[in-house]
């Protein structure tokens, strides 16, 4: 809240100011609506449309978090098991790397093709965009203990599973939650790219809808819509971060 206060109004003042710009400019530019609405028309397809939308919203919002916790779990089994296991690490870290060139939007139909319109393709999509930031940054802030902490902890007689709960797990936390931050951002996104393939409601069927009837307002509406949603599930995530890493606020550096 502190942080809010101090500085977390400057980015909602430039916000405010771009849209008093934007609408601005298309007033008196007479641009049409269909190709770009002004954010008080936008607004108010809001507002009208918000009974309609509202079933779209919950859906995402439902498939989003349901996605995001599987690849939340996918992504810390595989990077645990990538870390204790070297082998394993070593033939498998380099494939993990090259699946993330194949793009999403192209495997999505193959999903469909594979396991029908159900709900299982599209949390395997959204899986797919969130498991790998939190996979890199659970390795990376394993790996990032220092040696002498592991030293004195095997001089006092831990073994290998004590070593990473008490030692190795703790001090990775903070780099855990960083790639979770990502993961939740990246979730609402993969949720609509799994929508655009076939569902029945969401935020990706009404964009697809709007877009195909050149109603540019009901786009940006679900535009916004998913920029909002990002937001809320980064800040979730922030405030869990805070509540279960206490410590690492306390140190020297809490700004």
């Amino acid at each position: 809240m502190k942080y809010f206060l101090r500085k977390g109004w400057r980015p909602i003042a430039v916000l405010l100011l771009l849209f008093v710009l934007w609408e601005f400019i298309v007033t008196k530019t007479k641009i049409p609506v269909w190709l770009l609405p002004a954010p008080s028309k936008i607004l108010s397809e809001t507002i009208s449309g918000w009974t309609m939308f509202y079933p779209d919203l919950l859906s995402t919002i439902q498939i989003s978090i349901e996605g995001f916790m599987v690849g939340a779990v996918v992504g810390l089994v595989v990077a645990i098991l990538l870390h204790l296991v070297p082998w394993i690490r070593d033939s498998v870290y380099p494939l993990l790397i090259l699946s993330q060139n194949v793009p999403i939007i192209v495997l999505a139909p193959l999903l469909v093709i594979w396991f029908g319109f159900g709900l299982l393709p599209k949390i395997i999509v959204i899986t797919l965009v969130c498991f790998f930031p939190i996979t890199v940054a659970t390795l990376d802030g394993l790996k990032q203990v220092p040696k002498g902490y592991k030293h004195y902890m095997l001089m006092a007689g831990a073994n290998k599973s004590q070593l990473f709960w008490k030692l190795e797990w703790p001090y990775a936390l903070p780099t855990i939650f960083s790639g979770l931050k990502i993961s939740a951002t990246y979730s609402v996104m993969g949720a609509v790219i799994s929508e655009w393939l076939g569902a029945e409601k969401g935020i990706g069927v009404y964009m697809t809808l709007a877009s195909s009837s050149f109603r540019t307002d009901k786009v940006f509406v679900a535009i916004l819509a998913i920029m909002l949603l990002s937001l809320l599930f980064f800040a979730f995530i922030v405030f869990a971060e805070r509540y279960f890493i206490r410590w690492h606020g306390k140190g020297g550096n809490s700004e």
